[in-house]
């Protein structure tokens, strides 16, 4: 059989490679990277590194407004359909590139296939979030990673094809967490480039990052979220991401701030290493709440809702809105009861069953 999978950005070649593993071994997989986000860290250590395939084919679409991204996405992935006629096209998540792909395929009657399907925060001004509710409606397959996705499905109506086969980001945390156990903790720092100073080890540390734009195109916002990073009582661990960087910039020279440690992004077993050992992680990313919810680090989520709402359960994570009092709360009392955790996202055997499936 043969698959071809569209991925757009790090996180999605990450969650591919926990599947790719286990599909290659019975089918041909054709590996198409749109080039929707451009990301130094993707050099050939983070291929090496991370034990991932490089992708067979780069559409080099690069950022652009959301239509023109989407717009020349479809043109190149309707050429590569026409040209390897596979049996399925697979997508991940909820970027411009998963609905980039489920159209194109869509429109050749092609079969999609859409791992984390079902996902909603029920906020339909997310791109996100009318993303994953368009490539649900026209995929033929739905991966869901909880059983939440599932019941969100049938609200909507979507029953066929329907499937709870755990997180496929569990799978990538449990696989990598074993390779981040290699190397010590003075690797890890030694990898991390400062923006503005040295860094020093630290040896407790809070991890945070802020990319959203709901969050970062306000700079009001921005400065009460670093004003909370700077009261905290350790050293705050940052890596800011492009579209945070200008506003960082102006708030560091007007401030210059001590407590936090504004680093270049790391690669990924890096924020593994951060994450798994940091007294708690400041957030607005929706994968880095549910990787922290696997590793069993404390999450605050700066934001109005999350679609991983199994991690609230229990007071592993919990949101607040960008206000530096609230943040400070937040963090100072979250204090999840450990009777409650319950391994929402599978056994990290996600990817078997996602090949079982396909074996009929």
């Amino acid at each position: 059989m043969k698959i071809v999978t569209v991925v757009g950005a790090r996180p999605q070649f990450i969650k591919a490679a926990a599947v790719s593993r286990k599909l290659r071994e019975e089918h041909q997989e054709v590996m198409i990277h749109t080039g929707q986000h451009y990301d130094p860290n993707m050099s050939e250590i983070f291929f090496e590194e991370l034990k991932i395939p490089h992708p067979d084919i780069n559409l080099g679409v690069g950022s652009g407004s959301h239509a023109k991204q989407t717009a020349e996405m479809l043109v190149g992935v309707e050429s590569i359909l026409l040209k390897e006629n596979p049996d399925y096209l697979m997508v991940y998540g909820d970027t411009n590139s998963t609905l980039a792909g489920a159209l194109a395929a869509s429109k050749l009657h092609i079969p999609v296939i859409h791992v984390e399907a079902g996902l909603r925060s029920y906020n339909m001004l997310m791109p996100e979030e009318q993303n994953r509710v368009l490539t649900d409606h026209i995929s033929s397959l739905l991966l869901c990673p909880t059983n939440q996705a599932v019941d969100n499905l049938e609200k909507e109506g979507i029953i066929k094809g329907v499937h709870n086969i755990g997180d496929v980001m569990c799978d990538a945390v449990l696989f990598y967490s074993g390779l981040m156990e290699q190397f010590d903790r003075t690797y890890y720092f030694d990898r991390v480039k400062s923006l503005y100073e040295e860094t020093d080890q630290v040896q407790a540390w809070y991890l945070a990052t802020i990319h959203r734009a709901e969050n970062t195109d306000d700079a009001g916002k921005i400065e009460r979220i670093l004003n909370a990073f700077e009261a905290m009582d350790e050293k705050v661990i940052f890596p800011v991401h492009p579209r945070t960087r200008h506003f960082i910039d102006g708030l560091y020279q007007e401030h210059q701030y001590k407590n936090i440690l504004f680093i270049e992004p790391v690669g990924y077993l890096d924020m593994l290493y951060f994450a798994k050992n940091a007294k708690k992680v400041v957030t607005d990313s929706g994968g880095l709440q549910k990787e922290a919810y696997i590793l069993d680090t404390p999450c605050v989520t700066v934001r109005d809702q999350t679609e991983w709402v199994e991690t609230l359960k229990g007071g592993f994570n919990v949101l607040t809105r960008p206000d530096t009092e609230e943040i400070l709360d937040k963090v100072n009392h979250v204090n999840p009861d450990q009777s409650m955790r319950s391994m929402y996202y599978g056994e990290g055997d996600a990817a078997e069953k996602l090949c079982r499936l396909l074996r009929g």
